[in-house]
């Protein structure tokens, strides 16, 4: 099957490129005559596209006529030209001044079109608002698109969902692949420790919700982060930015573009980003959980021809604060002995916690938090225009390693030690697809995907125990638990790696029945394998030859092995029937499969009665049935609103669960029978005249588990007569039933400001979410209130030269959790990621 898709994908590229290709020039013109620097021209329904020059002036290839130029630039209303010949006569294309809604451009579906001609759910958030917003990275950006969940105790410890699913929830397993893809400028991103870095240099965001297998890379169950960053440009240009707030807020940013050569053009891009910690640690006396980023982005851009275009990348980030601490947020008496509940323990051990009130922000941790995170990598992109269509290669090979150091018992007592799970991780990925039109009326995409990944530990995972690590441990009334450095210093360490592979060909076409009414059917075949090498072996403690002691260190900690290989292969896909009658109504249905590999647990085994659970090495593949249905509309030139229905239904659905072992790190994967995430979306935006605009976006999700009767229990039932509960009907945890943002911006018309012409504007943004479960297993105690957030900025905006403008975030100074989080071995206290407190700043831009 694989041999016959090759195949017909060459032969398909040999046909295409017989065609003729020819150049159109042209000159793109505002109301006065004057050149409009910077129009994007496109050929409608391709990826085919350029920019003009400063005068105006733009160059751009196609295979034949006729076809249709879209023209649009920001602060002009966007036209499409009928092009029937080709003339050496440079076309001439006036622009009007824009009293209408921007149209977004995006490539989500592989060519150039606006977001309401897309039949796919799609929220696009633009570089400017990315920026004045201070949406700096994935946490901050879920703040303007509600369907987006990111949780994260740690950049290793990240969850990326949609409508929440995609990952595990709370804690992250190496072991198994995320479902939400992340892709910058067409590179698939495997660590979700990337989503914590700040954005480098962006132009947009897309976020497509729902199973995208048919038209990405990497298989996605959820959904997919699309980021395209700035391109290098010809034109020489320039920008600088400095931020500065409170809490020793400093954030810098810049980018140069030009010309090197006839043929070549590069681009240079800088953020770095430092703000003092917001904890205070009462035993060292210092502010953590500060933010140390720094990230570097580079391009070389090169145009052999007029059908070619070679962009060379390098990027690295990294990160280095103190961070990451959860504060104690509340104390649960388990269903354990008196003398096992964790406020009898820290008496016994004559401690007190500096504070009872998560939002004192005060911690007393003897253990340091540090998260050393470096991510990087190279790409080379190759697109070529061939036929009536665009080939694209994008080779990228990436690196990811991990530094942390974290205290789990959450205090200040020497429970546990140490904590450190050093990786280091490396993938290679080739993309290759060709995407364009087959006749006048059937367009489509088709392409293949590989990944290689290896991960492995750096040298070894490490978990060890302190002097009062016997106390939370003690489970029965024996004398022997008090025996004198019995724990103190016994630990283990973990050695594994896990190396997978992953093929797939895939195709989309686009088949326009009528012009009214277009069917588009996907299909997607995978091939993922997997082998992991797992040894953990223990260390250190009491040397001692009494079986009675020993027994009681192997309660703790005992040494694991186990080697799995797995592989498997899968076909899914999509069906999609869309109904356009005009302009300003785009409605479509659309059912589709998905499915997320096999698993493999990469944090530790849980045992029963002394025995490992070997069974739970690996987990069953994820199944996912997906349906949508939605209508994108535009009741005004000056207006669109959309509403979409989704349902999920997702079989073997892989969960990661907590667990009262200390020697489970991070808990372990388990399958749900069956879950089910339905809901309904709203989103929209308007102008009034040319000062005013308002978007809001609304979802409301239920999210439940169907069936999952052994799911293990949860905290305040710990030390129940069973280990496990039967939680089918609970709800699933991240999700909140209602989540929405609202925003809006008022500006003046032409102003000038230092001799520099520009606006005057204001602008707010809010985002809400009702309470959910922050527990995999439904508890009475895990559970975070909703909370609200209001944001703002007001200043001058200029055309070129300076901008400045003041900004607040969470303005209100609205105390909330962004997560809880059982201590490790289920003693009943449990810790919050805190959100951000009030901050504000004021930031100066300079353009070229």
């Amino acid at each position: 099957m694989k041999k016959s898709l090759l195949v017909t994908f060459l032969v398909f590229i040999g046909i295409a490129n017989v065609f003729a290709q020819e150049t159109i020039s042209g000159v793109v013109k505002n109301s006065k005559g004057g050149g409009v620097a910077g129009a994007n021209v496109t050929i409608k329904g391709t990826n085919t596209h350029a920019a003009a020059d400063s005068t105006g002036a733009f160059k751009i290839t196609a295979s034949k006529v006729p076809f249709t130029l879209r023209i649009s630039s920001v602060g002009y209303r966007s036209l499409e030209v009928q092009v029937a010949e080709v003339s050496a006569t440079p076309l001439e294309i006036s622009l009007v001044d824009d009293n209408i809604l921007n149209e977004v451009v995006v490539t989500a579906r592989r060519r150039s079109e606006t977001a309401q001609e897309v039949p796919i759910p799609i929220s696009v958030v633009g570089g400017a608002v990315v920026e004045e917003t201070g949406a700096f990275n994935v946490n901050r950006v879920k703040e303007l698109v509600p369907t987006v969940q990111l949780y994260s105790s740690n950049p290793r410890n990240t969850t990326l969902n949609i409508r929440g699913v995609g990952s595990t929830f709370g804690l992250t397993n190496d072991g198994i692949d995320p479902g939400v893809g992340f892709y910058v400028d067409g590179v698939y991103f495997a660590r979700p420790a990337a989503t914590t870095l700040d954005f480098i240099d962006i132009e947009r965001i897309e976020v497509l919700r729902g199973p995208q297998g048919t038209l990405f890379g990497k298989n996605t169950t959820a959904g997919a982060f699309n980021i395209t960053t700035r391109k290098p440009s010809f034109t020489p240009g320039a920008s600088f930015e400095v931020s500065y707030g409170n809490y020793g807020y400093i954030q810098a940013k810049s980018a140069v573009t030009g010309p090197l050569g006839k043929k070549f053009a590069g681009r240079l891009s800088f953020s770095g980003t430092q703000r003092d910690g917001t904890i205070y640690n009462v035993v060292s006396e210092k502010h953590i959980n500060d933010l140390n980023n720094l990230g570097f982005r580079a391009q070389l851009l090169y145009i052999p021809s007029s059908t070619v275009q070679i962009t060379l990348t390098g990027d690295a980030s990294r990160q280095r604060p103190e961070g990451y601490a959860q504060v104690v947020a509340g104390v649960v008496q388990t269903q354990r002995a008196a003398y096992r509940q964790f406020d009898q323990i820290i008496a016994d051990l004559n401690y007190q916690l500096p504070s009872r009130n998560p939002f004192d922000r005060k911690i007393d941790h003897n253990t340091t938090w540090r998260s050393g995170n470096d991510l990087g990598g190279v790409a080379l992109n190759v697109e070529a225009s061939i036929g009536s269509g665009t080939l694209t290669s994008t080779t990228a090979w990436r690196y990811w390693n991990w530094d942390p150091s974290n205290d789990r018992d959450f205090t200040g007592l020497p429970v546990l030690t140490l904590s450190q799970a050093t990786s280091k991780h490396q993938q290679w990925t080739q993309e290759v697809r060709y995407a364009g039109n087959v006749t006048s009326n059937l367009s489509g995409v088709i392409g293949a995907f590989v990944i290689g990944q290896d991960l492995k530990t750096d040298p070894y995972h490490i978990e060890e125990s302190g002097a009062a690590q016997w106390r939370f441990s003690q489970s029965t009334t024996s004398e022997k638990w008090k025996t004198p450095g019995l724990f103190d210093g016994y630990g283990i360490k973990t050695y594994s790696r896990l190396k997978t592979f992953g093929a797939a060909v895939f195709g989309q076409l686009d088949w326009a029945i009528t012009p009214t009414i277009h069917v588009l059917p996907g299909l997607r075949y995978n091939y993922d394998k997997k082998e992991v090498d797992f040894n953990r072996q223990t260390y250190g403690g009491l040397q001692t030859d009494d079986p009675d002691l020993i027994a009681l260190k192997r309660l703790v900690y005992t040494d694991q092995a186990f080697k799995a290989d797995v592989d498997e292969s899968n076909l899914s896909g999509q069906l999609t029937v869309a109904y356009r009658p005009n302009k300003g109504i785009n409605a479509f249905v659309t059912y589709s499969t998905s499915y997320k590999p096999v698993g493999v647990n990469l944090g530790g085994l849980p045992t029963d009665k002394g025995e490992i659970l070997t069974d739970l090495a690996r987990i069953k593949s994820e199944y996912v049935n997906h349906v949508e249905i939605g209508i994108k509309t535009a009741p005004t030139p000056k207006s669109s609103l959309n509403l979409v229905f989704h349902n999920t239904d997702i079989r073997d659905y892989q969960t990661q669960v907590q667990t009262a072992e200390v020697g489970v790190n991070r808990g372990y994967l388990a399958n749900a029978d069956k879950v089910r995430v339905y809901g309904i979306e709203l989103d929209g935006n308007i102008r009034v005249g040319s000062h005013f605009s308002l978007y809001g976006a609304a979802a409301y999700t239920i999210g439940k588990y169907i069936s999952f009767p052994n799911a293990p229990v949860p905290l305040e039932e710990t030390g129940a007569s069973s280990s496990f509960k039967d939680i089918s009907g609970g709800e699933l945890p991240g999700i909140s039933k209602w989540a929405g943002s609202v925003g809006g911006e008022l500006s003046t018309g032409s102003k000038r400001l230092l001799n520099q012409a520009g606006k005057f504007f204001i602008a707010a943004d809010g985002y809400f979410r009702s309470s959910f479960s922050s527990s995999p297993s439904p508890s009475r105690y895990l559970n975070i209130d909703g909370y609200s957030l209001l944001n703002a900025r007001a200043g001058f905006r200029a055309t070129d030269g300076l901008s400045v403008f003041i900004w607040s975030r969470n303005l209100l100074n609205k105390n909330y959790f962004e997560q809880l989080l059982p201590a490790a071995g289920n003693a009943g206290h449990y810790a919050a990621v805190l959100g951000d407190p009030a901050t504000y700043g004021i930031t100066l831009r300079y353009s070229l």
